[in-house]
């Protein structure tokens, strides 16, 4: 526009101070021409810069819109690294103290199977002039069981312990005293027929549980076996080991068992150090 205005300026000078001949006129018109011609493109050029300007502004504010969703994504991300990694830190040492756990488990119980087979084969070498079908000893889940038949020990329908029946407990009593860390569990076992005896007035339920107190009391009264580490009950005609259908059916669950095994508290103590969840 400053051009446009100058060269008017002067073609209007030169008009008022002399005439100018006819091929001035046509550069000068051809000049101004010119100018008007550069002066439009110039306008469309900062029309097109001004487009340009805008558009760039636009997409410098998506860029920095997406730089902050970026930016607000990666600080959520650490955050939860930071948290993942705290997790694992926490889980890796439960995993840890489980594992300990377990190790010790087994080694206890290692330990317990190692005693549990020393133990039964002291038994047997103890009884084995005994009849198998009268005596049995085996290691079943975590503890040495000694089944004794009933006419070893009784006779029919009575509790009181035969005088015969004072050989082969005093043989198990020296076990249980050799190991005295050892609890011992003492169950009556009947068969399913009714009792026709004046000794017992009552079931099987009596006949069982008073034949497993009279053992406990024979093992605490003439062979010291320290009565704190006994239990003594029956079990009636409820925990069978062969049909009663059968003579010789009802004479195998006929039985009283002698149950070795560790003391409980032992295994509590084992509880009290399991790791915490």
């Amino acid at each position: 526009m400053k051009i446009f205005k100058v060269l008017l300026a002067s073609v209007v000078v030169l008009g008022m101070t002399s005439c100018v001949s006819k091929k001035q006129y046509d550069a000068l018109s051809g000049n101004y021409k010119q100018c008007i011609e550069n002066i439009g493109e110039r306008q469309r050029e900062i029309q097109d810069l001004k487009g340009q300007n805008s558009t760039l502004a636009a997409e410098n504010n998506l860029l920095k819109s997406q730089h902050d969703a970026l930016k607000s994504s990666l600080d959520a991300c650490l955050s939860n690294t930071g948290k993942s990694s705290s997790n694992i830190d926490k889980l890796v040492g439960e995993i840890n103290a489980s594992n300990s756990y377990i190790k010790q488990l087994i080694s206890a119980n290692a330990k317990n199977d190692s005693l549990n087979l020393a133990l039964s084969n002291k038994l047997k070498r103890s009884l084995d002039n005994m009849a198998d079908q009268d005596v049995q000893v085996k290691v079943l889940k975590g503890v040495v069981m000694i089944s004794l038949s009933d006419k070893l020990l009784y006779k029919t329908g009575d509790f009181n312990v035969l005088p015969a029946a004072q050989e082969v407990i005093g043989k198990v009593a020296k076990v249980i005293n050799d190991y005295d860390k050892y609890s011992v569990l003492i169950e009556g076992n009947t068969d399913n027929a009714p009792l026709n005896s004046a000794n017992v007035p009552r079931d099987n339920w009596d006949l069982s549980a008073l034949r497993g107190t009279a053992i406990a009391k024979v093992l605490q009264s003439q062979f010291g076996v320290d009565p704190a580490r006994i239990t003594a009950g029956g079990r009636s005609e409820y925990n069978p080991k062969a049909t009663n259908m059968s003579v010789s059916g009802r004479a195998e669950n006929r039985r009283t068992e002698i149950i070795i095994m560790p003391k409980l508290d032992e295994f509590m103590k084992l509880m009290d150090i399991a790791p915490k969840k």
